[in-house]
């Protein structure tokens, strides 16, 4: 599935990067967005950026996004690291 936008030119020129960027600059606004509210895991933000889970995860701390990682998943690592 695919979502098209219309948004009007005056809005599209108020962003502040060039035109060529803004595609990019507002798809990862949206991730970053999704991923904050905790719509969207890191993955599919990712993918909606359309960029890897790693510079995501750079772009996240950047802004001073908590990653989502409950206790539950620590124990889990935990667990695996010790080879349970």
């Amino acid at each position: 599935m695919s979502l098209t936008l219309d948004i009007p030119d005056d809005v599209m020129a108020a962003i502040p990067v060039p035109e060529a960027e803004r595609k990019r600059y507002l798809l990862l606004e949206i991730a970053c967005t999704l991923y904050a509210r905790e719509v969207l895991s890191l993955g599919q933000a990712a993918e909606l950026a359309g960029i890897p889970k790693l510079d995501l995860g750079l772009e996240l701390g950047r802004r001073s996004i908590p990653r989502h990682y409950s206790e539950t998943e620590l124990a889990a690592d935990l667990a695996y690291a010790r080879g349970e």
